[in-house]
């Protein structure tokens, strides 16, 4: 049996789109099981909730990674089309726009890869696809098939909001962290479809290292967190958003 030292454990936060109600409940929880390092795998300040309450809590904790969700890259660019662009944009400071450019797509710990969407994309669906009758799982020999030129044992994605762990034939895992903030939308992209947790709590993960001498693999914890989703869905129903209180309070649409 080897002596060598094991990762820390990591949280995985994903798809806070602003609502900071729930990432505060989320990163007290954190902070309650003693956990120092937490990767943010993108999409933090897209939503009418609090996006600057969001962006004060993420750029205040030295313990984050930050890694680009293809909503992140859509507030980056100078101009956009819809009601949450129109909201956000105008509230970002040159600071926070800049703390926001400097997110990667990718970041690595050891064999555990972290993305937003896929290791190649990040408005594209890892686990998922979407057909005439909306979303479903992808067979496993596809997936594995698209991460064949991934070397880490384990991957780490958000995008879709639902929380998801797949064991595939080769040996390797793909864990989807759910979402913080937004437990259900509708999108239009690449045809229009739902997705949908099902429940109103914030999601997020905690994996740790698996036990020396054994192949099992990390120890992954997924977490449901609960907070004031009514407050949030309030918020949303004041700014005119009747479809995020919905998802806000039932993780349905």
């Amino acid at each position: 049996m080897t002596n060598r030292r094991a990762r820390e454990p990591i949280a995985v936060i994903s798809d806070i789109h602003s609502n900071a109600h729930a990432l505060e409940a989320v990163l007290r929880d954190i902070d309650a099981r003693g956990i120092g390092r937490i990767v943010c795998l993108g999409d933090s300040l897209f939503g009418p909730i609090d996006p600057i309450g969001t962006a004060r809590l993420l750029m205040a904790d030295p313990r984050i990674v930050h890694l680009m969700g293809n909503c992140d890259e859509v507030l980056l660019a100078p101009e956009g089309a819809g009601p949450t662009y129109r909201f956000v944009k105008p509230l970002l400071t040159e600071e926070t726009e800049r703390w926001m450019a400097g997110f990667p797509a990718v970041w690595s710990d050891g064999d555990w890869l972290f993305c937003h969407g896929t290791p190649d994309a990040n408005d594209v669906y890892l686990l998922e696809e979407v057909g005439p009758r909306g979303a479903s799982y992808k067979p496993s020999d596809r997936l594995r098939r698209e991460l064949a030129h991934v070397r880490a044992r384990v991957v780490f994605c958000g995008h879709s909001h639902v929380f998801a762990l797949r064991h595939l034939p080769d040996g390797k895992t793909v864990v989807n962290a759910g979402s913080v903030g937004l437990p259900a939308y509708e999108d239009e992209e690449p045809i229009p479809h739902v997705m949908a947790s099902g429940h109103p709590f914030a999601e997020y993960v905690i994996v740790r290292e698996g036990p020396d001498g054994t192949n099992a693999g990390p120890r992954i914890e997924h977490l449901l967190v609960p907070y004031d989703w009514e407050r949030a869905a309030d918020i949303a129903l004041r700014r005119g958003r009747p479809e995020y209180a919905t998802a806000l309070r039932t993780g349905r649409m």
